[in-house]
């Protein structure tokens, strides 16, 4: 008797991506239906009580009929929907954390939830020098002012100009999956590269970077790159005297989360030449609001928060999800499960 499975994929994450990669991942037989959801054309949003996700409850429920196992990027897991899809028995989401799914709700259903952590990490740290050298060079302005027709030579002049990498200090906050391929890259530049992530293991800065307070990190760098998770203790962390304490002429760059960063001293800072230029994927409201300064401020380089966005991420989101489809149907343990519980309820 086979499976079945729905791969409920949207425009980023196919469904057939899904489909093929749960095909050869299962040794047992499958039966693979396939829902298309409709982000990003469609925002996601908030479904029932979670968050970040495509499609609707009536949707998933009649999609999820007799179905055993979900792989998916952003279908919702709601306390409604596992209430009336009895045989449900995995929801995989092919992303770093599963926050469309109510894992109170699943564990007490019995449903195992799994997600995929560090999809996107190559993604987002390429981003991120992308960004950094965009700002630390004026790419930004300069591009914008070129599409106008106008040529300055004065970028020439002595204050104008960029910073090059190479002897250069660079500080990341955090040195995860993503903050430390972007500082394997920037060491093999010829940055000197500090580092203050009071998690990192010794061993792994060894012959790359150097592990720091964020008050000397802030101090000596004349590149500054966010890679930290948002909780209570990083929310708002880089603010006026964070900026105000790094050398005049600096450059600020956020890929990770908006809310560790005050804005508005961003722009200040621009403004008046502390900070010479800054690159963001990531900001305190999405989409970025016609009024909001960081459209007219020089120097600053945006991307519309697409960093952990490439062809590559969406095989890998398809292929971890499909790789526990394939251990539960063996009977091993799931590699990344976010509630064990499940199991046992």
């Amino acid at each position: 008797m086979s499976t079945t499975v729905l791969a409920a994929g949207d425009h980023f994450v196919l469904p057939r991506l899904l489909t093929d990669a749960v095909t050869a991942a299962a040794d047992s037989p499958v039966a693979v239906r396939e829902l298309q959801l409709p982000w990003p054309h469609t925002p996601f949003g908030t479904v029932a009580e979670v968050t970040e996700a495509s499609g609707t409850e009536d949707q998933m429920i009649e999609a999820l009929r007799g179905v055993q196992i979900c792989v998916t990027q952003l279908a919702p897991l709601t306390e409604r929907i596992l209430a009336n899809c009895p045989d449900l028995e995995l929801f995989c989401v092919s992303r770093g954390g599963p926050v469309n799914a109510n894992l109170d709700a699943a564990t007490q259903h019995g449903v195992a939830v799994c997600y995929a952590p560090g999809r996107n990490a190559t993604a987002t740290a390429e981003h991120t020098l992308t960004l950094l050298l965009a700002a630390a060079r004026g790419v930004g302005d300069t591009h914008a002012e070129l599409r106008r027709g106008i040529w300055r030579g004065d970028y020439y002049d002595y204050d104008s100009c960029g910073i090059e990498i190479e002897g250069t200090p660079v500080g990341l906050v955090g040195y995860g999956a993503i903050g430390s391929r972007v500082a394997k890259v920037l060491a093999a530049m010829g940055a000197e590269v500090l580092v203050h992530d009071p998690y990192a293991a010794p061993e792994a800065l060894a012959g790359i970077a150097e592990q720091v307070s964020l008050d000397e990190l802030l101090v000596r760098s004349r590149i500054v790159s966010l890679h930290a998770r948002v909780t209570e203790e990083t929310t708002g962390m880089i603010g006026r005297a964070q900026i105000a304490a790094m050398p005049r002429g600096s450059v600020l760059v956020n890929c990770a989360r908006g809310a560790l960063l005050d804005y508005e001293a961003v722009c200040d800072a621009l403004d008046s030449g502390q900070l010479r230029g800054a690159g963001f994927d990531v900001f305190p409201e999405e989409p970025v609001p016609a009024g909001s300064r960081l459209l007219t401020t020089p120097g600053v380089v945006l991307t519309p928060h697409i960093a952990g966005g490439s062809q590559q991420v969406a095989h890998k989101a398809a292929n971890i999800v499909a790789a526990e489809v394939g251990r539960y149907l063996r009977g091993e343990p799931l590699a990344h499960c976010a509630n064990p519980d499940a199991f046992t309820s």
